[in-house]
C-alpha cells in the first residue's frame, strides 16, 4: 500500500466517523458544554475541519475553502483563513452556533474532498519534501505535516464521540 493511500483512508475514517458522531444531533446537543471551559461538538467538528482546511490547503499551495468557497460566511464568520479556533476563549467556543449538524458535514465533506484530490497526486517522494513553514527549524515534512493532521482529526473525533456519550449517557457509539 502507498503512503498516499495509507493517508486517504485516515481522512475516510474521519469523515465516517465525524457523519456518524453528527447524525440526527440537535442544536442544543451540537453546542452542549459538559464544563464552561470545555469545547462542544460543534466548536470541534468545525475545528478539526479547519484543521485540515488550513494545513493541506497550504500543502497544495491555494485558497483555504473557508475562504475561497464561502464557507466563513456560511458560518457567520469573518473571511479570515487564520480563524481555526485555536486560541479561542470559553466564551467564543460558547458563541459559535452553526445553523446545523449538517452544516458542518457539508463544510467537512467540501475539505475531505479537496484533501484527497491533493493526496492523490501526491508522490513517495514528495512526502519528503520539506513544508514551507517558518514556525519550524527544520521544517517537517509532507509526510509528517499529513501525520499531524490525521492524529489531530483522529483525537478531536474521539472528543465529540466522548462529548456525545456523556450527552447520550451511553459508552460506545458502535464507529
Amino acid at each position: 500500500m502507498d503512503s498516499k493511500d495509507i493517508v486517504i483512508e485516515g481522512l475516510g475514517r474521519i469523515q465516517t466517523i465525524l457523519t456518524k458522531a453528527l447524525e440526527s444531533l440537535t442544536p442544543e446537543q451540537l453546542t452542549y458544554r459538559p464544563h464552561e471551559q470545555a469545547n462542544s461538538i460543534a466548536w470541534l467538528a468545525w475545528h478539526l475541519t479547519r484543521v485540515q482546511d488550513n494545513h493541506l490547503s497550504s500543502l497544495a499551495g491555494r485558497e483555504q475553502a473557508w475562504v475561497a468557497d464561502g464557507w466563513h460566511a456560511k458560518f457567520g464568520k469573518p473571511a479570515d483563513a487564520r480563524d481555526n479556533g485555536h486560541g479561542d476563549t470559553p466564551e467564543q467556543v460558547a458563541g459559535f452556533k452553526p445553523a446545523s449538524a449538517q452544516l458542518l458535514l457539508d463544510y467537512h465533506n467540501a475539505v475531505y474532498a479537496r484533501s484527497v484530490e491533493l493526496v492523490q497526486q501526491l508522490s513517495a517522494a514528495d512526502m519528503d519534501k520539506p513544508v514551507d513553514d517558518p514556525r519550524y527549524n527544520p521544517p517537517p515534512l509532507v509526510g509528517v505535516r499529513l501525520v499531524s493532521v490525521l492524529a489531530d482529526n483522529l483525537q478531536h473525533a474521539g472528543q465529540i464521540n466522548y462529548v456525545r456519550g456523556l450527552i447520550e449517557q451511553r459508552h460506545w457509539l458502535g464507529v
